[in-house]
């Protein structure tokens, strides 16, 4: 494999201060999803009506994903980024005071909405600071960054909500969310990826990427062509997704029903996924940046599928969580990596539009995972249901295999033999 050469390892302000914006949000997010379930349980909510909400909230992520790409080339990613910040803040701030379904439905919709703006601009930001050789490592920090948010928020969750009741820890999120906002006023410079810059911008690092014969001369690249040369990340940010929103609410029921595992012990499964992620993102990232991105997805999709495919086999608690820990390993890690080779493939001035797909993937995955995993679980068996997931990710194998030549990396190494 021909490895990368590496330029110096260089944090901008920039990317100092979207990591200070992400942890801050992410500490947010932990706050509010920590309690949603205890808020709306009190408020006499169903658990079908629950699982709804969940879906109105993925509904919200997947309609705005695109539109937010477009807002970010308009308006510059730190504009859109404060903007949907402060949205965000007034969603999670009157959230609690709903105690009707359709006044929660929409408060969890324009929470989806404002998020992925959150996501978008971010992550457009860290790419188009980040360099070349680089671009796996910062996003994999990225990842983290929001990581630590979801273990912290829990924690001030448990000191807030026996003081004040669930309505505070949303109160705090909208807090939260509003110090994000003025961290990125104060911190962040005015982005020069806004629509009048794009014919500004040199070249850079963007040699590599082939330009199509239709492309010639065009300052807008057509979104078909976007979508094609990130066709890859696309479909891994799906298949986590989809997983994710899964394996959350249907695999300790699985261990429960078919393990007889108690359910207080399912309590811990989450933490040995997260403690996966943690401890593998950079060293994914760091592998990704070195020899090539789309390789490293393979492997990573592959050791998960069979990781994913023994749940079934396993009968120990203690194995089953030190699967769980290598299923957050590989799995969850794919998400920065694949982020990365985005950024390798796609031209400085599609970079938005080109995160507005990968998270309107992300959320589609969300959006039919739990119903059809619902469906398979009920209709078939527990180990049917894992044996779907695991299938899902041999399939993303399979996709990166087809398309190798999507990673630069991959393309530069062949010409040379």
């Amino acid at each position: 494999m021909e490895k990368a050469e590496k330029a110096p390892l260089h944090f901008d302000r920039a990317i100092k201060v979207t990591y200070a914006v992400i942890g801050v949000i992410g500490v947010a997010y932990g706050l509010t999803i920590s309690v949603i379930s205890i808020h709306l349980a009190a408020l006499s909510f169903t658990k079908e009506s629950m699982g709804f909400l969940a879906s109105v909230f993925a509904l919200g992520i997947v309609l705005v994903s695109l539109p937010a790409g477009w807002v970010n080339r308009k308006l510059t990613p730190k504009r859109t980024l404060i903007g949907c910040l402060v949205g965000y803040a007034a969603c999670v701030l009157v959230f609690p005071f709903f105690g009707h379904f359709p006044g929660v439905a929409t408060a969890r919709f324009f929470d989806g909405a404002f998020s992925v703006g959150v996501w978008v601009s971010c992550e457009t930001i860290l790419l188009f600071h980040a360099d070349r050789t680089h671009k796996a490592f910062i996003m994999s920090l990225y990842a983290m960054s929001i990581a630590l948010g979801y273990v912290l928020g829990p924690i001030i969750a448990k000191v807030l909500v026996p003081l004040l009741g669930t309505p505070a820890a949303f109160v705090g999120a909208a807090v939260l969310a509003l110090l994000a906002a003025g961290i990125a006023g104060f911190g962040l410079p005015l982005e020069e990826i806004s629509e009048e810059h794009h014919k500004e911008i040199a070249p850079g690092d963007e040699e590599h990427i082939e330009e199509l014969p239709h492309e010639a001369g065009l300052s807008e690249t057509p979104l078909l062509t976007v979508l094609k040369r990130i066709r890859t990340s696309c479909f891994a940010t799906f298949a986590y997704g989809y997983f994710q929103a899964s394996v959350v609410i249907f695999l300790p029921l699985f261990l429960i029903e078919n393990k007889n595992i108690a359910k207080e012990k399912t309590i811990y499964i989450t933490a040995f996924f997260a403690a996966g992620m943690l401890l593998f993102s950079n060293v994914a990232a760091r592998v990704g940046d070195r020899f090539g991105h789309l390789i490293v997805m393979r492997i990573l999709a592959l050791v998960g599928a069979c990781t994913i495919a023994s749940f079934v086999l396993i009968d120990q608690f203690w194995l089953m969580c030190l699967a769980v820990f290598v299923a957050g390993a590989t799995l969850a890690t794919i998400s920065p990596v694949s982020l990365a080779l985005q950024g390798v493939v796609t031209r400085t001035r599609d970079l938005s539009r080109a995160n507005a797909f990968y998270n309107a993937f992300y959320a589609a995955g969300m959006l039919v995972g739990p119903p059809l995993s619902s469906v398979i679980f009920a209709k078939g068996s527990g180990p049917a249901m894992i044996y779907h997931l695991s299938a899902l990710f041999f399939s993303l194998t399979a996709f990166t295999w087809a398309y190798a030549n999507d990673d630069p990396s991959w393309r530069n190494r062949h010409k040379r033999l």
